[in-house]
């Protein structure tokens, strides 16, 4: 279909399918707009009955005028026959993408419930009942807009004789009682299927699950679900008690109208019913949260620094696996490493409920090793414990000491059991602490504590060949290295890739290594449909895993969608808020998508937190230089340089003085970068931003097409890179584009 005129639309791109259609964006050549078209699948179209429904949604969202339902344009048909609606295209994302992985906080639950209700309602007013609300069928637009979409279900009161009892249609997570038993609905059936999308918004989990359909059913028919305010104790009584009224089983006690329910709703936004309990948690709306700080190492010799470190990440790992239990990451709990900080104020700083300190005593082959779980709230000891062990016993330690936290938290584990919190880890001791050690000098994220980190990777694999998390920080390291230049693309993603699939064959579920392979995938192969699938088995492996989502959030902006970057790199420093890296990303999201203002104040903070973090102050001198502040750019490229011995910080100040009309040294930089490149990689993509900067089009061109030869992990980022707006207008730049082939 890509490529195809049908009547005066031009397809562009496949956005998804379902049961009920295939959608594509394309370009009405008679209005210059993109909408999107949505095509009975071809199997289908000699099916009279398919043929009615689909005409029927036509017919049924044309008829609706809101700005919370996606806008119908018109219906048509391809010369063979084949029913198509043209639709609205929006800019935004899909529920379901923005909750999968990550609950929302209540009062974004209820302000996307509340537009949700609102354009249901009048849907209700025209005598139509959707059927299929579910987070799949809700886009949230750009500008944080509701859009409801597919009616292809939907049941007009003048129609019934296209649902009648017996027939089950829907999503079956999201249905009614009465829809799950084939029985007649009315609009009752979206208030409960309403009720059913807001609890998965706040907890991140449906209220009824099972492995298999028919186990849904069951629940939806003949079980309660968890109470909210269980996995959410903060939240409040009030909220509480709407959302069990519109998940009521007999309808007739459920809500009677949508208008009453979003009533409700409204209701818990004002300021007379409060969202969450005064006497919950001091931090409004969050779950029960905790923060595990680096264990210290009381030792005599002080040998165990990298078993402490060991001992806390395991911890954070297992932890972060439990629903309703927000875990800060390792990057953030371990900046306060070596540090006397009173609790409260690093409660604050992690935005946690909790505390969990440790301490380990090593004497000959024994541990002693001691934990308090602490309320930032009080400074009060809600729980503390002590385990002497065999030091090759450490494994069952880490097991017994998250169980407790989770019974002192009184978090419920939902659908998970305590055998299922921790990673597949090494059965050779020795090859542990040699994998504790590479994460040590990982974490450390500069060349040498990446090269340092390698040593201890390679170490632990000899000694334990299948071990897939050593694999996993292989690959890590490799995408890291490849990705700032200090190795060749060729050099680089290859050995990631191979890193990465070894720790899967391993072990498919290594979060890291999906990870990694994705983002090999896009930079090194410009493979979106495997980059994005790589990527989500990797967020679904592990929700908390900040980097993942980091990379995630590239992979976003890259691929074209800038405002879901913007957002999901939010939600990564939402899970890592001391990570000077997430931070710096967040800050370059915000570069990409032109909010230099912002990216501004971000980056400023980054550098506040640590102003030798050199990538803060690369990315904070190109925002600058959008704002046609040289001179302060140019003051931060220098300072950039200082940090870190990188050509492409090199290329980055001669790019601004090239638009600083500095053309002398930006031709002196150039043949810096030109001799460099007789010793190591130089990014031809770089080089080519300086020639753009110095308005030599030809030059520039030249550079990209060496960087297209060349597989530069960088070229994807041309047609989101600021720096190459002067090239836009250019046709070769728009074929450049084409031929990666990553933008959406």
């Amino acid at each position: 279909m890509i490529g195809r005129t049908i009547s005066h639309y031009r397809i562009l791109e496949r956005l998804g399918g379902g049961g009920m259609g295939e959608v594509y964006k394309a370009e009405d050549e008679r209005l210059k707009r993109v909408v999107a078209l949505k095509f009975l699948p071809a199997q289908m179209t000699r099916d009279k009955v398919a043929k009615e429904r689909f005409m029927q949604e036509a017919q049924a969202a044309s008829a609706l005028d809101h700005r919370n339902i996606c806008t119908i344009h018109e219906i048509d048909e391809t010369e063979d026959g084949q029913l198509f609606i043209v639709m609205a295209c929006y800019d935004g994302e899909t529920l379901k993408d923005r909750i999968e992985h990550h609950s929302l906080n209540p009062v974004k639950a209820l302000d996307v419930a509340i537009q949700v209700g609102e354009g249901l309602s009048e849907a209700h007013r025209k005598g139509i009942v959707h059927r299929d609300i579910k987070p799949a069928n809700l886009i949230v637009t750009r500008d944080e807009t509701v859009k409801i979409v597919d009616f292809g279900i939907a049941k007009l009161e003048r129609q019934t004789h296209l649902t009648t009892d017996g027939m089950r249609l829907g999503t079956v997570a999201y249905m009614s009682p009465e829809q799950a038993r084939g029985k007649q609905v009315d609009h009752t059936t979206d208030v409960w299927s309403l009720g059913v999308v807001l609890y998965e918004m706040l907890t991140g989990q449906r209220p009824f699950r099972s492995d298999f359909d028919l186990g849904v059913v069951y629940s939806i028919v003949h079980e309660d679900p968890d109470a909210v305010t269980a996995l959410l104790p903060a939240l409040s009584p009030e909220f509480e008690g709407v959302l069990q009224k519109a998940l009521m089983k007999d309808k007739a006690e459920r809500y009677q109208s949508m208008e009453e329910f979003v009533a409700d709703l409204r209701a818990l936004r004002s300021d007379s019913v409060p969202v969450v309990s005064p006497l919950a948690s001091t931090l409004r709306g969050a779950p029960r949260s905790v923060a595990v700080l680096p264990f210290l190492d009381l030792s005599a010799t002080r040998d165990q620094e990298y078993f402490c470190d060991g001992m806390s990440e395991e911890l954070i790992s297992a932890l972060s696996k439990i629903p309703g239990l927000h875990v800060a990451s390792r990057t953030s709990t371990f900046a306060f490493k070596g540090k006397e900080h009173d609790i409260q104020h690093i409660g604050q700083q992690l935005k946690v409920t909790h505390v969990l300190e440790g301490s380990v005593r090593k004497a000959g082959d024994r541990l002693r090793i001691s934990t308090q779980l602490i309320t930032v709230k009080d400074g009060y000891q809600l729980w503390s414990e002590q385990y002497d062990r065999q030091l090759d016993d450490v494994f069952a330690i880490q097991d017994d000491i998250a169980r407790s936290i989770v019974q002192a938290l009184k978090v419920r584990l939902g659908d998970q059991t305590t055998g299922q919190l921790f990673r597949r880890r090494a059965e050779n001791l020795e090859a542990y602490h040699l994998y504790l050690k590479g994460q040590y000098f990982w974490s450390q994220r500069h060349k040498g504590g990446m090269r340092k980190a390698m040593e201890y990777y390679n170490q632990a694999i000899a000694l334990e060949p299948t071990y897939a998390l050593a694999y996993a920080g292989l690959a890590n390291c490799f995408v890291t290295l490849g990705a700032f230049t200090y190795l060749s693309p060729q050099d680089a993603f290859p050995k990631a890739r191979a890193a990465a699939q070894k720790a899967l064959q391993i072990d498919e579920a290594v979060a890291e290594a999906h990870s990694a392979l994705a983002t090999v995938a896009l930079f090194g192969d410009w493979d979106v449909r495997t980059a994005e699938q790589e990527h989500r088995r990797g967020l679904e492996l592990d929700r908390a895993y900040a980097t993942g989502r980091s990379w995630y959030a590239v992979f976003l902006s890259v691929t074209g969608r800038a405002s879901a970057a913007v957002d999901e790199q939010r939600k990564a420093l939402s899970l890592d808020p001391l990570s000077l890296m997430i931070n710096s990303l967040l800050g370059a999201e915000l570069y990409y998508a032109r909010q230099y203002d912002d990216a501004r104040e971000q980056l400023l903070k980054t550098i506040e937190l640590d102003p030798g973090f050199g990538t803060a102050h690369s990315y904070l001198g190109l925002v600058y230089e959008e704002l046609a502040r040289y001179d302060d750019a140019i003051r931060e490229f220098e300072q950039s340089r200082e940090l870190m011995d990188l050509p492409m910080v090199v290329a980055n100040l001669a790019h601004a003085h090239g638009v600083a009309g500095n053309r002398a040294i930006a031709e002196q930089l150039l043949a810096e970068l030109a001799e460099t490149a007789t010793q190591r990689f130089v990014s031809p993509f770089f080089v080519a931003a300086v020639y753009a900067g110095l308005k030599e089009p030809d030059r520039a061109f030249d550079w990209l097409a060496k960087a297209m030869e060349s597989r530069d992990g960088w070229i994807p980022y041309l047609h989101c890179d600021p720096r190459f707006d002067v090239l836009r207008s250019d046709e070769r730049f728009s074929s450049l584009v084409a031929r990666i082939g990553v933008v959406r």
